[in-house]
């Protein structure tokens, strides 16, 4: 296992990096890196470190999760109102709906089977859109209406939603049935996720607030009342649904609102953490793709994402309606729901895992969702926000 850690790392990095330089997402560059390595080309890595592939997915999620929420200010949601909230789950609905409707007749699989497809593609990749929404509130571009914040608010929000879903119809098929408990599990685990993450997060703002202790103990401390929360998940399965992944987020949200000093430096140091979380979240994805495989699906795969992206970019438009947002920004804010990649690379080879019959067409269109809109979305993020937003810091100078 420790040898198939380092190739993981190594190559991740080596490639990662030669992605970023040539201006492209440095996950693709891991993302291959873990097809080349894995058990359907070189075959390089241990069987051991593939069995606890999925939980190394999951500590990345919590990471990136918790990193959203220590950078959202809840203040900024209320002004912002119901566009916020609208984005955290309407687009997901248009994307999951065109998905059941088009991914039969694409791909020849059952309308379950494509719901639950939809689910795994249709949250936007935080990977992507965390980092340069970040950057947009420092460079103070569209922060006069606050639309890095809205982005930032609705894309963390809806990919909890999305793995909500996800979870509820896995259950679904998986058992083959459903009922009234099922369909209001939704609402229910959400509401308890955030009753659970507001708790948790009040508790370590008075423990950090009374006690003084170095940074990284306390990076310690969330990521460990983080990891209690998921595993609580776990552990009320069937009993009662909670959405661990959202009180994750939420107890962020919580510190950044109590502890906003606090919450900046914390971020920072998950900023770190998110490094190597991020190779080995994309490296091992990679690495259970099976290659031959994917590439059997690989136009009708494209076709479906054009298709769902066009009537997701709807969805958010739809969100947008009387707002103040000009065309301009509004054709920014469709751009920010093209890049698909974390959430993906980390609910995509679960069907597979469960030995789900549609497990490997769900991974292929996973991946190659990855490979073909985290570039292109990150791309047009970057070569039009100067274009399509305004920016406050150059306003003040004039």
């Amino acid at each position: 296992m420790i040898q198939s850690l380092g190739l993981i790392f190594l190559c991740g990095l080596l490639l990662g990096s030669l992605f970023k330089k040539l201006k492209l997402p440095s996950l693709i560059g891991m993302l291959i890196s873990g097809i080349v390595i894995g058990p359907y080309v070189l075959n390089l890595l241990d069987d051991s470190i593939l069995l606890i592939g999925p939980d190394l997915r999951e500590l990345a999620l919590i990471i990136i999760l918790t990193r959203a929420g220590l950078s959202l200010d809840i203040e900024d949601l209320k002004v912002i109102g119901r566009p916020a909230v609208l984005m955290s789950f309407v687009p997901a609905l248009f994307e999951i709906a065109a998905t059941i409707i088009f991914a039969p007749l694409l791909l020849n699989i059952t309308y379950m089977e494509a719901a639950l497809l939809g689910a795994v593609i249709a949250s936007a990749s935080p990977a992507v859109i965390v980092p340069r929404m970040i950057k947009l509130m420092d460079e103070g571009y569209g922060t006069n209406r606050r639309i890095p914040q809205m982005i930032l608010a609705g894309d963390s929000v809806d990919d909890v939603f999305n793995i909500v879903i996800f979870t509820m119809l896995l259950s679904f098929h998986t058992t083959g049935t459903t009922n009234a408990l099922q369909l209001a599990s939704v609402p229910i685990s959400i509401i308890l996720g955030v009753i659970v993450g507001i708790v948790s997060g009040f508790i370590l703002s008075i423990v950090f607030n009374k006690i003084h202790m170095h940074d990284s103990y306390k990076v310690i401390m969330v990521l460990g009342i983080a990891f209690l929360m998921v595993s609580l998940e776990k552990v009320l399965e069937g009993l009662v649904p909670i959405s661990g992944l959202l009180a994750v987020m939420v107890q962020g949200i919580v510190i950044f609102k109590k502890q906003k000093v606090v919450a900046d430096r914390l971020s920072a140091k998950f900023n770190k953490l998110w490094t190597g979380a991020e190779i080995i979240l994309f490296v091992m994805v990679g690495a259970t793709v099976n290659i031959g495989f994917a590439t059997n699906y690989l136009w009708q795969s494209i076709l479906l994402l054009i298709i769902i992206i066009s009537i997701r970019a709807i969805g958010i438009l739809a969100t947008l309606i009387e707002t103040n947002l000009n065309g301009k920004e509004r054709f920014f804010c469709t751009l920010t729901g093209i890049p698909k990649a974390t959430v993906q690379a980390a609910i995509g080879g679960i069907p597979l895992a469960m030995g789900l019959q549609s497990g490997n067409v769900i991974l292929s269109v996973a991946v190659i969702a990855i490979l073909v809109t985290a570039p292109l979305g990150a791309l047009l993020i970057d070569s039009t926000y100067k274009k399509t937003l305004k920016s406050d810091k150059y306003i003040e100078k004039i």
